[in-house]
């Protein structure tokens, strides 16, 4: 049953303007810096340029946060799936061994290996680098193909002394090729940033089929707005500068997880429906997902190479008129309007992970970090987050819903 009042937000008719084309591919397994693209390869896999890198990357991309066990993920690789997102702190940094191995086994041409640091205040630029070189070690390759700030939230870290030290003596070292971001929220402001100063060769966003709701009021941090989530914008911004754009948060589900077989069009799936959306848009290079078992393999490579069906896009406006009201776009508008300084969109996404992905270990550790020993008790219950919120989300009772499941 929806939870949504319906006067509280539009829809838009067609899903920001109807379906793109999908994008170009290569047969065979494209070798890594190759440009050249045609028609899928024999294992069902399409490929698409990243941007300026020349990088040729499945439709289809691995998340590792966590991965599945060495041989679903050698299976996955079988089956033309070429570019891996981790980062230096998953699995203690286990998630990096993996990929190292898998690299050694399948061979360093079959894989495009994306890897991050995180910046924090105490940081140098020799701490950075020091990141960088673990990964490497753990990787086991001479060079990463893509090395990114994780999570970067305002446009001071992106061009941040200590950052920009750290990537210019790295690639004097050759300890990567490519450069770029990921952001959680903020994303405005971080990937205008990334994009302007002409440093960054791609961006990672969050990017999903809830991003067809048009707010109830403006979104101030989007000054482009073009009548859908202030994303799209971004993308076009980034696609017009050569810049590569990589979604991730591409299977974020609103709110508590829940029964999705009543979404099924036909043989497709909801979470197939909702990679294939994310595709539709031909500027966006790669959708991450994570894939556990070979259920979900099936599932998720299936919607490489295939255009979006008008039944399918009802349904997703559908499920996204029902459970909008959970889900948190990550404006930041909330955290800007709170008194107190309340994280919410950092809580709503440690209650994503929990509810949304089933991550109960990782849920805890980002609502650790976000509330620092406050949590959902430095709420005054004063509303101002959800008169501020564009997409009438249920802010407070979310956050409360955090505490107490998370702290």
């Amino acid at each position: 049953m929806s939870r949504t009042p319906h006067d509280r937000r539009t829809f838009i008719k067609t899903m920001a303007g109807g379906a793109f084309a999908v994008g170009s591919s290569l047969a065979g397994w494209p070798a890594r810096g190759q440009t050249a693209s045609g028609s899928p390869d024999k294992a069902g896999m399409a490929y698409r340029r990243l941007g300026r890198t020349g990088l040729l990357v499945s439709e289809i991309s691995l998340g590792s946060s966590p991965l599945p066990d060495p041989d679903l993920l050698r299976a996955i690789v079988d089956r033309g799936v070429n570019y891996i997102d981790t980062s230096h702190n998953y699995d203690n940094g286990n998630a990096e061994r993996q990929i190292g191995r898998l690299i050694k086994d399948a061979g360093r041409d079959k894989v495009h290996v994306a890897t991050k640091f995180h910046v924090t205040p105490r940081d140098t630029a020799a701490s950075i680098m020091a990141s960088a070189h673990g990964s490497l070690k753990r990787l086991d390759v001479e060079a990463i193909d893509v090395l990114m700030i994780h999570g970067a939230e305002t446009a001071a870290v992106v061009v941040d002394e200590r950052v920009l030290e750290a990537f210019e003596r790295l690639k004097q070292e050759g300890a990567f090729r490519f450069r770029g971001l990921s952001c959680h929220a903020n994303q405005d402001e971080v990937v205008r940033k990334a994009v302007d100063c002409g440093l960054y060769d791609m961006v990672q966003v969050g990017y999903n089929v809830f991003d067809i709701q048009e707010p109830a009021q403006k979104v101030e941090t989007y000054p482009d707005y073009l009548g859908t989530s202030g994303i799209r914008a971004l993308i076009e911004l980034a696609h017009s500068k050569g810049v590569g754009v990589v979604a991730m948060k591409t299977l974020k589900v609103g709110g508590r997880r829940q029964d999705l077989e009543s979404y099924r069009t036909s043989s497709v799936s909801l979470y197939q429906a909702m990679l294939k959306w994310v595709l539709d848009d031909t500027r966006v290079t790669s959708a991450v997902t994570e894939i556990l078992n070979r259920r979900q393999m099936e599932e998720d490579l299936g919607a490489a190479g295939s255009k979006l069906a008008a039944a399918e896009r009802r349904t997703l406006v559908g499920y996204v008129r029902e459970s909008g009201v959970d889900y948190c776009h990550g404006c930041a508008d909330c955290r800007r309007a709170c008194p107190a300084g309340v994280d919410q969109p950092g809580i709503l996404r440690a209650l994503a992970y929990l509810e949304s992905f089933g991550k109960s270990v990782r849920a805890r550790e980002v609502y650790a970090s976000v509330v620092r020993g406050e949590g959902a008790s430095a709420c005054r219950d004063c509303g101002a987050c959800e008169k501020a919120c564009p997409y009438g989300v249920a802010v407070r009772s979310r956050v409360r819903e955090a505490g107490r499941v998370l702290a």
